[in-house]
This record gives structure tokens, sequence and C-alpha cells, in this order.
């Protein structure tokens, strides 16, 4: 082992072996970044698989972005050559339409494999969504072992949905479930009338968690704010002057747009020349293939010691392993704070580095709630708690309490009267559904009635507010290959496979990107009548991705 990280991990992992032989139910794995959550959690679970016989392991991530890496660290351990058939699928379910026809159908993912690596979009999908897609996954989801990673992600709408809906998966469906993270947020401490979580002490796999924290300290978090903010000159000066001091820095920012503003002041500070790019942006208008490809020369630029600056936007977090000396993170979350903190330092190699939380002086965050009500409660808890450790799960149940306190009333996925005829919660409408004009007045007729609105329910249901588009980007000769037999293929099973490559060549996107492509008739559907769409490759920047002005020429075909 290289170093006392290294002692700690093997630990961890060791503990959650030995828990594996424990009864089924509802656990805890509370583990600081870097602590190697991935391999020890799924250890577990295959042991634990194992011993109660169950059929399969599903692993839920917060973000598409992460799936890759997550899946191959995990293929690499558990596939053979020689084997018959995948151990491992990867479901990130964002090519597939919302409106299916007879071939998407065919063509789409219905978990069969014994371990599924998803997001957690598509599990709340398989409990809560109307149509069929649901329905042929959800059985997976009973006698499995279920893996949350990242759970403090969970949408804010579907707290109450997502305790009830876990509490009968692993009452009454023979699943266990762990909910993993460094920042665990308190689902025990939600309203118990609408569901909450009740995890028994003993049910946290890594033991003494303050001790670990304690232990496995690499960072301190320098709170940097100050009146009026910081200008985007100042900051690429004190990005430039990390660099120039220790080698390498780390700069996560809370929007697309600072991201970009602040890559290309840097790149003019840095002067990049012979020896390769220095400074990189990473977002997620950048495919994942695109994503991989940087991330894989940043990490070889850090084992290499040769300088790097990174700007990112938040995507950099979600357990991607990176290794910083540095980090300067814009105020956010304390949750997404300590994320950040997790690519500093990582292995340990240094005795304490430091993180610098910024506040920017011009940032429209106001139309993004969860960023701004996390950064508000996070400015409250730097203040109050001086200079103790602002990463501990002290620190930590303070600022979500603080954090689910300001946002209960949205926690019952609250619907207005234009989607549901009367102001009401999807939660009512899957429970007891009081404001039901139709119920069943008599009590003993309506025990043996269903009440609920199941039908507006799963019209209604979205897992995240802001529902994205995908669309297939032609980056590099790969994406170009698979756009072109899309739009020639007509088999299910060559629609399949195509759509599992070009799940590397997604980007997801916000309404007025995606409206704005449509105006310049910049997307096009691979089938006439289906919903899955590329976009022209004149529309994507080889540093940026995805841009809805014109950004490269198109390239003409040799015949």
């Amino acid at each position: 082992m290289r170093n006392r990280v290294d002692e700690l991990r093997n630990k961890i992992s060791k503990d959650c072996l030995k828990a594996a032989i424990k009864q089924q139910g509802l656990y805890l794995l509370t583990v600081p970044t870097g602590g190697g959550k991935t391999f020890a959690s799924m250890r577990y679970a295959l042991h634990h698989a194992q011993k109660h016989e169950l059929d399969h392991i599903i692993y839920v991530i917060p973000y598409t972005s992460i799936i890759d890496q997550n899946a191959r660290e995990i293929r690499n351990v558990l596939e053979q050559a020689g084997d018959e058939n995948p151990w491992v699928l990867e479901h990130h379910s964002n090519l597939e339409p919302e409106k299916q026809t007879w071939q998407s159908k065919l063509s789409s993912e219905n978990w069969d494999a014994p371990v599924i690596f998803t997001t957690m979009v598509q599990f709340l999908e398989a409990l809560f969504g109307g149509g069929t897609r649901g329905p042929r996954r959800m059985h997976n989801l009973a006698n499995a072992v279920i893996i949350f990673d990242e759970i403090q992600c969970l949408p804010i709408n579907c707290i109450h949905l997502f305790c009830n809906g876990l509490k009968f998966l692993t009452d009454h469906a023979g699943t266990t479930a762990v909910l993993c993270t460094a920042t665990q947020p308190v689902l025990n401490c939600v309203n118990k009338k609408y569901g909450a979580l009740e995890i028994p002490a003993e049910n946290e796999l890594a033991g003494d968690t303050a001790d670990l924290f304690r232990e496995l300290k690499r960072v301190d978090i320098e709170n940097r704010t100050r009146p009026g903010g910081w200008t985007k000159e100042q900051i690429a000066d004190l990005a430039v002057a990390q660099v120039q001091e220790k080698g390498n820095c780390l700069v996560i920012v809370n929007t697309k747009d600072w991201a970009r503003q602040l890559y290309e002041m840097c790149a003019d500070l840095m002067n990049q020349g012979d020896d390769g790019n220095i400074v990189f942006h990473l977002s997620t208008s950048l495919c994942p293939a695109h994503r991989t490809e940087i991330l894989d020369e940043i990490r070889q630029r850090l084992d290499n010691k040769l300088p790097l600056l990174c700007i990112s936007t938040q995507l950099i977090e979600a357990g991607v392993d990176v290794d910083f000396n540095s980090v300067i993170r814009f105020l956010a979350g304390l949750d997404s704070i300590a994320q950040a903190a997790g690519r500093c330092n990582r292995n340990g190699n240094n005795d304490i580095s430091q993180v610098y939380v910024v506040n920017p002086d011009n940032e429209s965050i106001d139309l993004l709630t969860d960023i701004k009500t996390g950064r508000d409660k996070a400015k409250r808890v730097l203040e109050e708690k001086g200079h103790e450790d602002f990463l501990s799960p002290m620190s930590m149940d303070r600022y979500f309490s603080y954090y689910f306190y300001e946002r209960a009333d949205q926690m019952t996925y609250p619907l207005t009267a234009k989607q549901a005829g009367r102001q009401d919660t999807l939660l009512n409408l899957l429970s007891d559904n009081p404001l039901n004009v139709g119920r069943e007045k008599d009590a003993q007729k309506a025990t043996f009635s269903l009440q609920q609105s199941f039908k507006t329910a799963g019209r209604i249901f979205k897992s995240i507010d802001a529902p994205t588009q995908a669309v297939i980007v032609q980056y590099n000769k790969e994406g170009k290959s698979i756009v072109a037999d899309l739009c020639a293929a007509y088999e299910p099973a060559k629609t399949y496979e195509l759509l599992k490559k070009a799940q590397k060549y997604s980007v997801n996107l916000f309404p007025n990107v995606w409206n704005k492509l449509v105006k310049a008739q910049a997307v096009h559907p691979v089938q006439k009548g289906e919903e899955i769409y590329y976009l022209d490759e004149q529309h994507y920047n080889p540093k940026f991705g995805v841009s809805t002005e014109v950004v490269n020429e198109m390239e003409t075909p040799i015949i």
C-alpha cells in the first residue's frame, strides 16, 4: 500500500465484506470522498447477493457523466475474456424517446444483466413514471441489491416518493439498499407523516464515521468569500497563481457560461505552448466520449507532474477520480464543496491541501434553485462554525437540516392546477388521494377500491424539474459513423447496438438550447417518425461542445 489513505480504503472494504452476511434491509455507507466507496460497496453487494441468493445488483448513479468510469472499473474486475454474456450493463437512458414506437420498444433496455449501472432518473421512472418502460424494469428492483451512489443528489421534489418507494422495496420485495455518499442527507429527519427512512445506527457499514472522517482528513476548507464577490480577472489570477505555486489546480464553477469565460481568460494568461494544453475545459455540453478523452489527458499530465489548470462545471465532483494539489470552488451547497474537496489531495500525497471557496461577483443562478438555496445555506454554516471542520458529518447534518427546512414544502412533488386540474401533490395522488372528486365516501367500500390517480400521476411525473432532450453529436470518426448507420438502420437488433454505442456521443440539452438549435435547423431525426435526433457537425465546438451557433465548417464527403 502506498500510504495511510490506502490503508483506510482497505479497512473500509473489509468492513463492508464483514457486513455482507447481515440480514437484508436498508444500510448506509458514509465514507469521505476518495475512500473507495465504489469498490467497497460492490464488494458488499456481491457477497450479500450470494448470501441471500439475490438476482441483481443495481448501481444507481446521479449523472450519466460517471456511468462509463464506474462501469468500466467494475467490468475490469468481474468480466474475463471468453465470458458467454456480459456481466455489466450500462444504461445511460438518455436516448430513449418519450413516445415509443414499436421499433424503439424492441431496441430499449430491459435490465437483464447481473450487474446494472443506471441513473437515479431511470430508477425513479421505473417506480413512478407512466408508459410501459417502467413496468418492464420494475420487477428487477425486487430480490436485488440496490446501491445508491452520491445519494445527496436525490431530486428535492422526489424525496418523500423515494423514501416510500424504498421502504416498500426493502420491507416487501426482498431488496437490500445501500445509501452511499460522503455527505449523507438526513432522510431520517424529513417529515415522517409523508415518509422518512428509519435506519438503525448499527446499519452504517463504515462503522464510526466521525473517527473515519478525522483519519481521512486531507484538506482544509478556506472561506475566501468577500463582500461584493470576486471578479473574473481576480479568480483567473488566483487560479494561475495556484498552478505556478503548486503545479496544478482545479476550478469548479456553477454555470457553463462561467466555465467558458474563465477558461478563455486563463488560456490567454497561461500562454499554452509547445508542451501541449495546460488549460482544460469540462462541461456537460461535451459528449461523454469527448469528456473521457479530456479526463485521460488530465490524468496523464497529473501523473507526469506537468503544469495543469482545469476549469469545470460540477460534473467533475460526483465520483470522478482525479487528484489535484489545489481546488477553487465557487460558493455552492456544502455537499458540493465537500465533493469538490474530494478532487484535492485525493490520494494523500500531501499532508494537508487547501480548497478555496470564492463567491463570483456576477452569477446568474436565480433560476437554479438547488444551487442558489444550497449556496445560501452553506454560507450560513461557513459563517456560524468559524474555523471548525466544515467536512465533518456534524457540519453536514447541520447544513442539510437548514436546506431541508427551507425546502420542506417541495418534497411531496407539488402540482399546479394546470398539471392536475387542482393544486395537489403527486404523493397525494399515489397515496390516499384526499382531493379525488370520485373518491368513495363509504369507508367500508373504500377499503376495497382503488382511490389513487395512477394515470394522472404517471403522465405528470418527471424526476427532474427541467426535462432535457438528448441529441447525438458527430464527434470524431466513431460519432459520425454511428449517426450514418442509425440513419440507415431499420433492424431493431442493429438499432439497439447502435444506440448503446451512441450513448457516449449524446448530450442532454435544456429546452432553451434545444429550441435555438431547432430554429437553426441544426437537429434532425435519425429516422422519419422517430424521436432520436442527431446534431449537425457544424454546431459542435472542439473545446466547448454543443453550440447554438455555427462553429465548424462542414466536411465535404469524398465519393
